[in-house]
C-alpha cells in the first residue's frame, strides 16, 4: 500500500518531507552518495545525540558525502525523504524506519533504482535490504532478564510485571522479549519468580507505558517485586508510578540514557543495557562506504553474521554487536566509552556520582 505513497510523494511539494540541503551532512555541493534516514526524536534521544553526528563524522572522514535526515516519527515524511534521496542518485540508503511496512516500501523503490540498502538498528522483515547492522537483540533481552533476577537476589516467588517494547512496530522488541523469556521462564518453573502481569507497550510510547503499568499494578492488587522494562523510557514511566505509590523495586532498562543512569545511581533502577552506538555507527558507515566504492569483498568481510528473515524466507548478511549490562558497579563504562559525559551524568546527582567513582 505504501508503494503508492512513494509515487505520490515523488510528485508532492512543500515542507512535509523533501530532503533539505541544511540536513546533517547536507548536499550543498555535489550529490550525496549515501542517504541516511533516522526514525524520530521521541522513542530515544540517541538518534540526535549520537547516531547522526557519529555517522556524519565517519562519512566526512572518508570523503563520502552523506545526506542524514530524521523523519520525526512521520511515515509519510520518511517515504518522501527516501524518494528525494533516490531521485538524487544516492548509491546507498541506510534506513531505520519506525514502521516496517514503510521500510519495505522504501527498499522496493531503492532496489528498482539499483541502490544498495542497509537496515540500521531495526530490520524490516519481508524487505529486500542487502545488509543489516544492529546489536544482538536476543542478547539484550537475556541481559535484562538476568539483570532482574540478579537484582531480586535471594527473593523467591517474586511478583514480576513485564513491560515489553513495541512489538507492534519493531522486530527488535520481539527479540528483546524472546531473550528475556529465555532467562525468566526457567526462573518461573523453578519458583523464583512469577510473571504476574505482562504487556507489550504499543509503539514504545512512554505515556502508554505509564498507563499500562498503572493498570497492571492495580490488576495485581498493588503487588510488585520487580519490573522488566524494555528500555529506559518505559522504565522511567514505571518508576514514576512506583514513586507515586511510595514503592521501590528493581526495574530494568535499556539504552543507558542519562535519566536511566541517574536512576541507577539513585537506586530507583537496578540496571540498563548499554549498546555503544559509536560501534554501531562505525560498523554501518564502514559497510556503507565499502558499498559506495563497489568493494563487495570488504562488505562481505564486515557482515560476518546473519539474521534469518522468516517473512522473506532468507538470511540477511549482518553485523551483530555485543551489548553490555550496566549496574551501579560498572556505570563508569558508559562514560569511558564517550556515550555520556561525567558532567551531564552527574548534573544534580554529584554525590551519587562521586560515590560511584565518577567525577
Amino acid at each position: 500500500m505504501l508503494t503508492g505513497v512513494l509515487a505520490l510523494s515523488a510528485c508532492s511539494s512543500g515542507s512535509s518531507g523533501t530532503a533539505s540541503p541544511s540536513s546533517t551532512g547536507g548536499t550543498s555541493s555535489g550529490k550525496a552518495q549515501v542517504g541516511v534516514i533516522l526514525p524520530d526524536t521521541t522513542s530515544s534521544a540517541r538518534y540526535t545525540q549520537y547516531d547522526a553526528p557519529l555517522l556524519k563524522k565517519a562519512f566526512d572522514a572518508a570523503g563520502v558525502k552523506a545526506d542524514i535526515q530524521n523523519a520525526q516519527g512521520d511515515n509519510a515524511k520518511f517515504v518522501s525523504i527516501a524518494q528525494s534521496m533516490i531521485a538524487e542518485g544516492v548509491k546507498v540508503l541506510l534506513i531505520d524506519p519506525a514502521d516496517p511496512q514503510t521500510g519495505i516500501s522504501v527498499e522496493s523503490s531503492a532496489k528498482s533504482a539499483g541502490i544498495k540498502v542497509i537496515d540500521y538498528d531495526r530490520v524490516n522483515l519481508g524487505g529486500s535490504a542487502g545488509y543489516y547492522v544492529s546489536f544482538d537483540n536476543v542478547a539484550v533481552g537475556k541481559l535484562q532478564g538476568q539483570g532482574l533476577l540478579d537484582c531480586l537476589g535471594s527473593k523467591t516467588a517474586a511478583q514480576v510485571i513485564e513491560l515489553n517494547g513495541g512489538t507492534d512496530i519493531d522486530n527488535n522488541a520481539v527479540l528483546f522479549k524472546q531473550g528475556a523469556h529465555e532467562v525468566l521462564d526457567p526462573a518461573v518453573k523453578a519458583g523464583k519468580i512469577k510473571i504476574a502481569q505482562e504487556v507489550d507497550v504499543s509503539k514504545w510510547d512512554n505515556t502508554t507505558a505509564a498507563t499500562d503499568f498503572q493498570q497492571l499494578l492495580t490488576k495485581n492488587g498493588g503487588k510488585v517485586d520487580g519490573v522488566l522494562a524494555a528500555n529506559d523510557g518505559i522504565a522511567g514511566a514505571a518508576i514514576g508510578i512506583l514513586k507515586s505509590k511510595h514503592l521501590k523495586v528493581p526495574v530494568t532498562g535499556q539504552d543507558a540514557s542519562i535519566q536511566g543512569l541517574q536512576y541507577i545511581l539513585s537506586g530507583d533502577q537496578c540496571m540498563t543495557v548499554f549498546k555503544d552506538v559509536s560501534k554501531e555507527a562505525d560498523a554501518a558507515s564502514k559497510l556503507a562506504i565499502a558499498l559506495v566504492k563497489g568493494d563487495t569483498a570488504t562488505a562481505t568481510s564486515l557482515a560476518t553474521g546473519t539474521l534469518h528473515d522468516p517473512t522473506g524466507k532468507r538470511d540477511i548478511p549482518s553485523v551483530l554487536l555485543v551489548p553490555e549490562a550496566i549496574t551501579k558497579a560498572n556505570i563508569k563504562d558508559v562514560v569511558t566509552a564517550g556515550a555520556v559525559t561525567a558532567a551531564d551524568l552527574c548534573k544534580g546527582v554529584q554525590a551519587a556520582c562521586t560515590a560511584a567513582g565518577i567525577s
